[in-house]
C-alpha cells in the first residue's frame, strides 16, 4: 500500500511545501550525505520513491526494500532498472538494488550487514504482536550502525483537517511525542544505542509545543562491534520472497570501463583536431583545400565546450600533427586530459583498453583521425 500517498489525501497534507512525505525523504537523503553508507535498507518500502531518490548517491553500493505488500513494489519496481544512461555513464560504484517480498517481524538473512536501515510511517501500521517484535528484527538481529524512524506526531491530529481519530483507517495507532520516545529510549536501552529526536512538518507559529507533524528518531549504535559476537546465533534460513533484482554498469567491470574509455577518448581527440585544424587555418588561411569549405567541416570549434577544456584542447593541440588527410593525436596527450586519466590511473591501462577499438598509428602512439569527415 503507498502508505504516504493514501495518508496525504486522507488528512490534506497539501498544505505543507513540500509535501510533508518529500520532507521525509529528503531528511533520509541528507543523512545518507552527511554519513556516506554503503549499505541502506528501507523496511516498509511501498512504492519504492525512497529507494529511487536514493539510488542516485553515489556512496551507496547496496539498496534493499521490504515491504508486506508484493502487489504495490511489483508495481512500481521498474523504476529501479538501470537506464540507458546509466550504461553510457556507468557508476564509479558498484550498486545492487533488491525487493523483497516480507514482513518486519521476521528475520532473514539477506538483511545482515546494513549501515542505515529506514522505517518510515511504518511501525503505525504494525499489529500488537509485530510491533512485540519489531525492535529485536531490526536492533538485535539487523543490529545497524543507524536506524531511522518516523511515525506521525498524535498531538498534531487536531490541526489536520478531517482526522478524527487516526490519520489512515490502517493505523493501529498514533503516538503522541512522550509515547514515542518512552518506546525509542527503552528500545535504545535494551539493545545499545543512543537516540536523538526531531521531525519534520513545523506547527503554526505560537504553537510549537504541539511538535512537528511528523516525528523521527535517529538511532545510532554505540558500539558497532558489539553485535560481531552475536553472528553464529543469527538464523540462516531465508524467509522473504526477492521480488526484485538489478546490478547497475560499474566502471569496475573492465567491459564498461572500456567503453566509457573509448567514449572518452574518441571525444578527446575530437576536440584536440578540431582546436588543431582552427589553429592551422587560422596562421595559414588555408589548409589543403577551400578555406571556406574547411571552416564549414570543422565546426563546432572548441568554443562549444567548456572554457578549461577549450584551454587545454588549444595548449594539446601544438603536440599533435597533420599528414595529409590524416590528424594524429598523441595517446600521451590525450592521457593528459584529467577525465582519460581519471578513469585509466595509467598510461599503460590507457594503451591497453584502446587497442583495438580506435585507430592507432603503426607503433600505437597517436589516435589517427581523418580530417575529411567527422569520425562516427
Amino acid at each position: 500500500m503507498d502508505k504516504n500517498f493514501k495518508e496525504e489525501k486522507f488528512t490534506g497534507f497539501t498544505k505543507f511545501t513540500p509535501p510533508l512525505y518529500r520532507q521525509r525523504y529528503q531528511f533520509v537523503k541528507d543523512l545518507v550525505g552527511k554519513y556516506e553508507p554503503k549499505k541502506v535498507a528501507d523496511l516498509g518500502c511501498a512504492d519504492c520513491t525512497l529507494l529511487c531518490m536514493l539510488k542516485f548517491c553515489s556512496c551507496i553500493e547496496v539498496l534493499a526494500g521490504v515491504d508486506i505488500c508484493g502487489s504495490v513494489m511489483k508495481e512500481k519496481m521498474h523504476r529501479l532498472s538501470p537506464l540507458p544512461v546509466d550504461y553510457l555513464q556507468p557508476r564509479e560504484r558498484s550498486l545492487t538494488v533488491t525487493l523483497h517480498h516480507g514482513s518486519v517481524a521476521h528475520k532473514d538473512p539477506c538483511m545482515l550487514g546494513f549501515d542505515l536501515v529506514t522505517c518510515l510511517e511504518l511501525i503505525e501500521h504494525l499489529e500488537e504482536s509485530e510491533l512485540k517484535k519489531f525492535p529485536e528484527v531490526v536492533f538485535g538481529f539487523m543490529a545497524p550502525s543507524r536506524v531511522v524512524i518516523s511515525t506521525p506526531n498524535s498531538e498534531f491530529n487536531p490541526l489536520l483537517p478531517g482526522v478524527k481519530l487516526f490519520r489512515n483507517p490502517d493505523h493501529k495507532f498514533e503516538w503522541t511525542q512522550l509515547q514515542f520516545q518512552s518506546w525509542a529510549l527503552e528500545t535504545a536501552r535494551c539493545y545499545g544505542y543512543s537516540v536523538e529526536f526531531t521531525g519534520v512538518g513545523h506547527p503554526p507559529r505560537g504553537m510549537e509545543n504541539v511538535g512537528f507533524c511528523t516525528q523521527i528518531g535517529v538511532f545510532v549504535k554505540r558500539n558497532p562491534q558489539t553485535s560481531v559476537s552475536t553472528q553464529s546465533e543469527k538464523p540462516t534460513e531465508a524467509v522473504y520472497k526477492t521480488v526484485f533484482k538489478a546490478v547497475y554498469p560499474c566502471l569496475k567491470d573492465e567491459k564498461y570501463l572500456q567503453n566509457a574509455v573509448v567514449g572518452e577518448v574518441i571525444f578527446t581527440a575530437q576536440i584536440i583536431k578540431q582546436s588543431l585544424l582552427k589553429r592551422l587555418m587560422s596562421e595559414h588561411g588555408e589548409y589543403n583545400g577551400d578555406p571556406a569549405e574547411r571552416k564549414s567541416k570543422f565546426q563546432p570549434s572548441v568554443s562549444c565546450f567548456s572554457e578549461d577544456l577549450g584551454k587545454l584542447a588549444v595548449e594539446k593541440s601544438m603536440e599533435s600533427s597533420v599528414s595529409g588527410n590524416v590528424v594524429y593525436i598523441p595517446l600521451a596527450t590525450i592521457f593528459s586530459f584529467p577525465r582519460v586519466n581519471q578513469l585509466c590511473g595509467t598510461f599503460e591501462k590507457l594503451s591497453k583498453l584502446v587497442a583495438g577499438q580506435v585507430t592507432l598509428s603503426n607503433d600505437g602512439s597517436a589516435v589517427m583521425l581523418n580530417t575529411e569527415h567527422e569520425d562516427r
